[in-house]
């Protein structure tokens, strides 16, 4: 008998997170330990580890970011943000990972993606076009992720 694949995407369709959404940014606080799935992670573990602390700082970014490896079907993920983070305290600290971003290319480049525009200063909204544009085309599949609010207008 085959071994099953720890990272499978397949097989019937989870039950979306009921994980309330945390939609502002979050103080930096002490985050668990990273999730070690017992083989090595697609990307250096420094990158996994920047993508997991800027997913638990940087929700209302990752919230509005989808996903695109199929993690909606297998894992009930409604954005990027759920591929990392499982559970946040009332104040919104991660008291729990998600360990599909650990071992899912996919994942992580998309969240790294996200991290380093978000860095050099751009909008949510310009983030998710971004993200749209460049793995859209190239991914069957993708999480139901919202469109982020519109920003305020300028006052003049």
């Amino acid at each position: 008998m085959e071994a099953q694949d720890p990272h499978d995407h397949g097989g019937p369709p989870a039950k979306p997170s009921t994980q309330p959404k945390w939609l502002k940014p979050v103080a930096p606080h002490r985050l668990p330990q990273l999730p070690y799935e017992g083989y090595p992670a697609p990307r250096p573990m420094s990158v996994v580890q920047n993508v997991y602390e800027f997913a638990a700082l940087h929700p209302e970014v990752l919230n509005y970011m989808p996903c695109f490896c199929g993690c909606e079907r297998s894992a009930g993920h409604r954005g990027n943000h759920d591929c990392f983070v499982r559970r946040r305290d009332a104040q919104g600290r991660v008291v729990e990972w998600d360990s599909h971003g650990y071992g899912c290319a996919v994942c992580i480049d998309v969240a790294r993606d996200a991290m380093q525009m978000f860095n050099a200063g751009a909008t949510v909204t310009s983030i998710r076009a971004a993200i749209d544009a460049k793995y859209a085309s190239r991914f069957p599949s993708t999480t139901p992720t919202p469109q982020p609010p519109a920003a305020a207008p300028k006052k003049s």
